[in-house]
């Protein structure tokens, strides 16, 4: 199949949802892509944080292989050891005390709202259930995430939504403070605001939330649905922050490349989702969870500390670059955002350079990029040496 082929059969059966660039992905290895026509990408966005550990990983493959062979899926309504061996590592590298297992991040995060509302009703009654978010944020595309996200854009076309938010500003204690009240129930917030524009929250205002939730009994909800499996160099961000949620989502990396989400809950919400009240079909899937194994085997300590080493690398290598059409970078580890200057727009550049043969995202106003936690120093010099030749 050509390009042009390919291209014609999208537009003739699917859905125009995506604004996507004018390239095809064939097949990678490591950071590296390779399109149909057989053009070199390096490859700074890893499926949006998806493809954590890179492109053709055999022990992935294989235990996928594996896996698959001896058992696909079954019902939640019977044990099986892939979920139950996944739920044991995770909750014992995150110090927390039980998991759930879906196939999003939006259903993670639709999961920890659940879990909110429940506890404080099963412990307050009914009329404690508004959920505070952080204004700029980003949970999903559902119509509850939708509403729990902090972005007049994205409160449009599909009325009604969901009542039950309300939101404060960002790094702001006092704003969290003059939005609570005696319907609050909980604070769910993202440590870096990934589609906002990869904007990390300062370490005091999280510790004083935290302190805030503790003190009101409101539950502490910490969507790393981007953040977390080692992306900011640590298996999640609230690790570096010094706090311990009542509940964190997860998503994109933790299975290298299939679709697995959920949420991990502490000692004090462990039976607060009883039998009946949640659940998912293909949640805890047999090949979704050895994959999630694997990476997990694979993003070891060593390797998790590697990322901030490897971020702040290539942080220090683009901003050596002096481009007068980019600024300053931010973010943790491997999360990455670069400002764009005035005159100049994120698409303009982010389309340059994917046509040059490197690929970015952007957020906000700026670019973004999330390469692969297993990127090679070779394969980030390249990717430097594109944007170099490209944003002259």
């Amino acid at each position: 199949m050509t390009f042009e082929e390919l291209k014609a059969l999208d537009h003739a059966h699917t859905l125009q949802t995506y604004g996507r660039y004018d390239v095809d992905i064939d097949h990678g290895k490591g950071a590296t892509l390779w399109d149909l026509a057989g053009k070199e990408y390096i490859d700074f966005t890893s499926g949006i944080g998806v493809c954590s550990i890179g492109y053709g990983n055999e022990k992935w493959a294989w235990s996928i292989y594996e896996q698959a062979l001896k058992l696909g899926h079954i019902s939640n309504l019977f044990y099986a050891q892939p979920y139950a061996k996944l739920a044991d590592k995770l909750c014992g590298r995150a110090g927390m005390a039980a998991a759930f297992f879906g196939n999003s991040g939006a259903e993670g995060n639709e999961g920890i709202i659940k879990l909110a509302r429940k506890y404080s009703t099963d412990k307050y009654g009914k009329g404690r259930s508004t959920i505070l978010t952080l204004k700029n944020s980003f949970h999903g595309r559902t119509i509850t995430t939708l509403t729990a996200t902090g972005q007049d854009v994205f409160h449009q076309y599909f009325y009604p939504f969901m009542e039950g938010f309300r939101y404060a500003d960002a790094n702001d204690l006092a704003s969290v403070e003059a939005e609570g009240g005696d319907d609050v129930c909980a604070v769910l917030l993202e440590l870096i605001q990934g589609e906002g524009g990869v904007l990390p929250m300062e370490q005091a205002f999280v510790q004083g939330l935290a302190k805030l939730c503790a003190e009101r009994d409101w539950l502490l909800l910490v969507d790393e649905v981007q953040t977390g499996i080692g992306r900011t160099g640590s298996l999640f961000a609230y690790q570096q922050y010094g706090i311990q949620p009542d509940a964190v989502s997860f998503a994109k990396g933790i299975a290298g490349g299939l679709p697995m989400g959920g949420f991990l809950v502490n000692e004090k919400c462990r039976n607060v989702m009883g039998a009946g009240t949640h659940g998912s079909t293909f949640g805890g899937n047999p090949i979704c969870s050895a994959a999630a194994l694997t990476v997990l085997d694979i993003l070891d300590d060593d390797l998790i500390a590697s990322v901030r080493e490897k971020g702040a690398y290539l942080r220090a290598q683009i901003e050596a670059l002096g481009k007068k059409s980019i600024g300053a970078t931010r973010g943790m580890g491997l999360m990455i955002g670069i400002e764009v200057k005035e005159g100049y727009t994120n698409k303009e550049l982010a389309n340059k350079l994917v046509k040059s043969g490197l690929l970015v995202l952007t957020a906000g106003p700026g670019l973004r990029l999330l390469p692969p936690l297993t990127i090679t120093k070779e394969e980030m010099d390249k990717g430097v040496k594109i944007m170099d030749e490209v944003l002259e």
